[in-house]
């Protein structure tokens, strides 16, 4: 392989904020949590019994405050976990609740609930899409499953699942999208297509030729440990632009999808590039930045280490 020449600015990472107020959790004599300013000005109460790990001053370091637990002596709200405020102490909305915690960010939103229904919430905590249905999936390569009249049923181990009710499709507006008989890059959902539903301009278009030139690459890290032989189309892999800049913000994000437009076992797959399009980076652990060409070289020796320690494996990695 021809060696790939990258026009990146290696650069110190930034955080993805501009300079925010330093703010801290705090912890009451009854171990309840609260946030503080550095002045110590009390900014939201201490109200909450928190079930993960927090230490007393911890700093507040997203653009909004969590709480991943409940207010004393509340009722439990259906399907909510936590609770969001903005930095000024602002009350936003409550997560859904998804694997044992707050749900999970998934091209740039967050599934919230209020009064029992489910809508979006992006990462300043602004509501995207209103909470309206019974249940929404995530967003997966632009479109979302939601249903209405439907329910949580317990199945046989112990976890739950989603019975009944009328189905349908949304887009990242929230609109309702009708299935189509064919289209070019069609997305299937349930055994239904949907059409492509991204859009790009020439500066967008741009960012993501620089991914599809890395694309024989990157299919090779991506499914060298791979236990079932793929064909080159299984291998190819899709890179869309799941979230623009915007206020604390300035980058594309761009995600990783397989041959059935899944993300799924893509999640250390995830990109961002400046909003000048000038500095790539991969996106490890969610938030942390990782200049791209430092990053395959890493994901290259990986993969070459993986492939001589299992020099049967059905999908070569061909340097």
């Amino acid at each position: 392989m021809k060696k790939t020449l990258l026009l990146i600015s290696i650069i110190p990472i930034l955080s993805f904020s501009q300079k925010k107020a330093v703010l801290k959790y705090f912890i009451s004599k009854d171990t309840l949590v609260g946030v503080k300013d550095q002045d110590g000005k009390i900014i939201v109460p201490a109200l909450f019994k928190i079930y993960s790990d927090l230490e007393d001053g911890e700093l507040v370091k997203e653009e909004t405050i969590y709480f991943d637990g409940f207010k004393k002596g509340e009722a439990k709200e259906k399907n909510a976990w936590g609770y969001v405020y903005d930095r000024k102490g602002n009350f936003l909305y409550r997560p859904f609740f998804y694997d044992n915690g707050a749900d999970y960010f998934s091209e740039g939103l967050r599934r919230i609930v209020k009064d029992g229904k489910v809508g979006f919430a992006d990462r300043n905590g602004k509501t995207y899409i209103e909470a309206t249905h019974d249940f929404v999936s995530p967003f997966n390569y632009g479109y979302a499953a939601f249903c209405d009249g439907c329910d949580w049923e317990k199945t046989n181990d112990e976890h739950k699942s989603i019975v009944g009710g009328t189905w349908g499709v949304m887009n990242v507006k929230g609109e309702i999208v009708q299935p189509v008989s064919g289209s070019e890059n069609a997305v299937e959902i349930e055994g239904k297509l949907y059409p492509y539903p991204f859009k790009y301009n020439e500066k967008e278009k741009s960012i993501l030729t620089f991914f599809e030139k890395q694309n024989k690459i990157l299919s090779d890290i991506c499914y060298v440990n791979h236990y079932n032989k793929l064909s080159e189309d299984q291998r190819k892999l899709f890179f869309e632009i799941v979230e623009r800049p915007k206020d604390n913000f300035p980058y594309y994000q761009i995600n990783t999808y397989d041959y059935r437009k899944m993300e799924a076992g893509l999640s250390n797959f995830k990109f961002l590039v400046s909003e000048d399009g000038k500095n790539v980076y991969a996106l490890e652990f969610e938030s942390e930045k990782n200049p791209f060409e430092k990053w395959l070289n890493n994901e290259i020796k990986e993969a070459e280490r993986f492939q001589r320690e299992h020099p049967d494996n059905p999908n070569k990695f061909v340097k």
